[in-house]
């Protein structure tokens, strides 16, 4: 992302290295993508969940909570969600920084705006796991709580991404999630992705130390 002018990033004596080693963790971001009403809302809260109740400092970072907030100027056109896309990703990246585990759960529909948040995490050394909710759209409209495919369908409602918008599916993700999963499972396949790819320690000793 651009800075603003005339400013230049404050660093400070507490390296990432000492923060976590400190707060006995390691952070990363675990980016949930899929078509509206796919269910990664649901996948991200209960993956929080689970990593809090580990003794693991995580944060769900949800599209349309953050469109209540820090997001809620930006509308619907390619240029806004690109942008949309680039906050969260910026703000993922700090908390990941912080040792926490940030969980977006995220539309995310451009190919291009997810590989630049990812690329900005490995330039920062952080981790960055790509969950792809793998739903088909016919399923993702019998589920959508709020009636937005029948409206789009219907012609009330413009840029809905997966009928008059493109979703750009992943094409390698770190992980594909199904309708075939349950809830349960899927939770304990991205953590198991996150054990294996971070290391046996990755997420917290806390298990082992009897912290809960």
């Amino acid at each position: 992302m651009d800075s603003s002018p005339n400013v230049t990033w404050q660093g400070n004596s507490l390296s990432r290295e000492r923060r976590w080693r400190a707060l006995d963790c390691r952070g990363a971001t675990v980016w949930i993508t899929g078509l509206p009403s796919s269910g990664k809302s649901t996948l991200g809260a209960a993956i929080e969940e689970r990593l809090v109740e580990q003794g693991q400092g995580a944060y769900l970072l949800d599209g349309d909570n953050l469109r209540c907030g820090i997001c809620g100027d930006l509308g619907f056109s390619r240029e806004d969600r690109e942008a949309n896309v680039d906050r969260v990703g910026e703000l993922a990246r700090l908390f990941a920084d912080s040792g926490a585990i940030a969980v977006v759960a995220l539309v995310s529909p451009y190919e291009s705006t997810r590989r630049r948040v990812r690329e900005r995490h490995e330039q920062d050394c952080l981790p960055f796991f790509e969950v792809f909710v793998d739903t088909p759209i016919s399923l993702c409209a019998q589920r959508d709580p709020k009636g937005l495919y029948a409206r789009a369908r219907a012609g009330n409602l413009d840029g809905f991404t997966g009928v008059s918008d493109p979703y750009q599916a992943p094409k390698h993700p770190a992980l594909r999630i199904t309708p075939a999963l349950t809830l349960a499972l899927a939770v304990d396949a991205i953590l198991d992705l996150l054990h294996t790819s971070m290391g046996g320690e990755a997420l917290t000793t806390a298990g082992a130390s009897g912290r809960r």
